[in-house]
C-alpha cells in the first residue's frame, strides 16, 4: 500500500490510497493496549479488593466510573478527528492512559482508581472511537476483524499478566507493564504523526476504500446515503436501535469477562491460577475467532455472522447458569466468548451500509460510547445483584441479556436491514 495522507479531518484524501501498512500495524498493536485493562481487571479484583477492604460488588463502581469519561469522550469523537487528525488522537489518548495505570498501580485505596477513572475511560473511548470511525468509513471488514481481534489478544494477555504478577506477589506491577504498553503506543503515533506529508483539506471528509476488499469508488457513492428518502422518525428510530444493541451486547460481553473469574473463584471455588486461566479461555476464544473471520480471502457475510452469534450466544449462557459441574460453566464462557467475537466489528462495519457514512462518521463513536456505556453500567448493576443475592445470579442475568440483545437486533434488521452482501 502507499503512504496515507491526512486531511485535518483525519481523514484521507479521495486522491489518494486509504491507509499505509504503519498505521495498520499501529492499529492493531494500540487495539493491544486498548484490551489489556479490560482482560486485567476483573482477574485482578479478587486480589485488589482485599488490598482495598472492599466489597466483591464494588467492582462495578470501578466499570461505572471509567464510562464516565468513554461516553463523554464519544459524543467528541468525531469533532476531536476533525480537529486533531486521527494520529495525534491517539497519541493524546495513550498518555492518558499511562497516566491511568500509573493511578491505578499507585492507588493506596479505592478512592484513588475511582478518581483516575473517568480518564482512563476517556483515554479507551478515544482509540476505540477513533481506530473503528477511520476503519469502518474505508469499508475493510477484514481490518476491522482483525482490529478487534487484536483487542482480544490484549484481553487475552490481561489475566495472564495479573496471574503472574500475583504469583509473584502482587496485582500492582501487572498495572506498572500496561503503563509500558500505553507509553509505547503514545509514543508510536507521535513519531508516525511527525512523519505524515502535509496534504490539502478534504472538505467532504470523505474516505475512499482499499481495492483489495471492496468495490469500484463508483460502487461506494452509489451507496453513500442509504437513508434518502427515510422519514427523519425513521432515521432517529434506527440511531437509537442501533445504540441499544450496542449497549446490550457490551453490557453481556464486558460482564461475562469481569466476573468470570469472582465466579469461578467465589461460587464453584476454584484457584486463583486455575481461575485466571479460565478468563484467558473467554478472551481467547473472543480473539481466536475473531482473527479467524479475517483470514479468509472472502469476508464471511455479516448477517451470518451476527445471527449465528445471537443463536450460539443464548445457548452459552443457559449453559453457564445450568452448571451441571464445574467444567460446564467454563466451556460456557469459551462458547460464549467464541459467539460473541464476530458480532461487535460486524455491526460496526455495516453501519455505513444501513445508514449511510455521512451519519455513520459520527453514529460509529456514538456506538461505541453506548457500548462502554453499557459495558459498564450493566456490569454494576449486576455487581449490585451479587452484594444483594450472591454470585450464583450471575448465569441469570447472561442468560436475560443475551435475549434482550436477540430482540434489540431484530429490531434493528427490521428498522434498517443489512443490504445484500452486507
Amino acid at each position: 500500500m502507499s503512504c496515507t495522507h491526512e486531511t485535518a479531518a483525519g481523514m484521507t484524501t479521495t486522491a489518494k490510497p486509504v491507509m499505509d501498512r504503519r498505521f495498520d500495524l499501529l492499529s492493531l498493536a494500540t487495539f493491544i493496549a486498548v484490551g489489556l485493562p479490560d482482560g486485567m481487571l476483573g482477574t485482578a479484583w479478587p486480589a485488589m479488593r482485599h488490598s482495598f477492604g472492599v466489597p466483591v460488588g464494588d467492582l462495578g463502581l470501578i466499570l461505572l466510573v471509567n464510562t464516565i469519561g468513554s461516553v463523554a469522550v464519544s459524543a467528541f469523537v468525531g469533532r476531536l478527528i476533525h480537529r486533531l487528525g486521527v494520529t495525534a488522537l491517539l497519541a493524546v489518548a495513550g498518555l492518558c492512559a499511562a497516566v491511568g495505570g500509573v493511578g491505578f498501580a499507585a492507588a493506596p485505596a479505592l478512592w484513588l482508581v475511582l478518581c483516575v477513572g473517568p480518564l482512563t475511560g476517556a483515554a479507551a473511548g478515544m482509540m476505540d472511537g477513533g481506530l473503528n470511525t477511520a476503519i469502518a468509513l474505508t469499508g475493510r471488514p477484514r481490518l476491522l476483524n482483525l482490529l478487534h481481534g487484536f483487542y482480544g489478544i490484549g484481553t487475552a494477555l490481561g489475566p495472564l499478566v495479573v496471574t503472574a504478577a500475583i504469583l509473584i506477589g502482587s496485582w500492582r506491577p501487572a498495572y506498572l507493564v500496561l503503563v509500558a504498553v500505553d507509553l509505547a503506543a503514545a509514543g508510536s503515533w507521535i513519531v508516525y504523526h511527525r512523519k505524515l506529508p502535509p496534504s490539502p483539506l478534504d472538505d467532504a471528509g470523505a474516505a475512499v476504500t482499499s481495492s483489495d476488499e471492496t468495490g469500484s469508488p463508483a460502487d461506494v457513492s452509489a451507496t453513500t446515503e442509504p437513508t434518502a428518502g427515510w422519514s427523519r422518525r425513521r432515521v432517529v428510530s434506527v440511531l437509537t436501535a442501533g445504540l441499544v444493541v450496542f449497549f446490550v451486547y457490551t453490557g453481556l460481553e464486558v460482564s461475562a469477562g469481569q466476573w468470570e473469574t469472582s465466579y469461578l473463584r467465589g461460587h464453584l471455588g476454584l484457584s486463583a491460577s486455575a481461575a485466571g486461566l479460565a478468563a484467558f479461555g473467554y478472551w481467547g476464544a473472543l480473539t481466536m475467532v475473531r482473527i479467524g473471520l479475517a483470514l479468509p480471502a472472502k469476508s464471511i457475510p455479516a448477517q451470518r455472522v451476527i445471527g449465528g452469534g445471537l443463536v450460539v450466544s443464548v445457548a452459552a449462557a443457559a449453559l453457564i447458569w445450568w452448571q451441571p459441574d464445574t467444567v460446564a460453566p467454563v466451556a460456557g464462557f469459551v462458547l460464549l466468548g467464541a459467539a460473541l467475537a464476530g458480532m461487535f466489528p460486524a455491526l460496526i462495519a455495516v453501519t455505513p451500509q444501513r445508514i449511510g457514512e455521512r451519519r455513520a462518521a459520527h453514529a460509529i463513536a456514538w456506538q461505541v460510547g453506548a457500548a462502554a456505556g453499557g459495558g459498564s453500567a450493566i456490569s454494576a448493576l449486576i455487581g449490585l445483584a451479587i452484594n444483594a443475592s450472591g454470585l450464583d445470579v450471575l448465569g441469570p442475568a447472561l442468560v436475560a441479556l443475551a435475549v434482550l440483545l436477540v430482540a434489540a437486533n431484530t429490531a434493528l434488521a427490521r428498522l434498517a436491514p443489512i443490504p445484500t452482501g452486507g
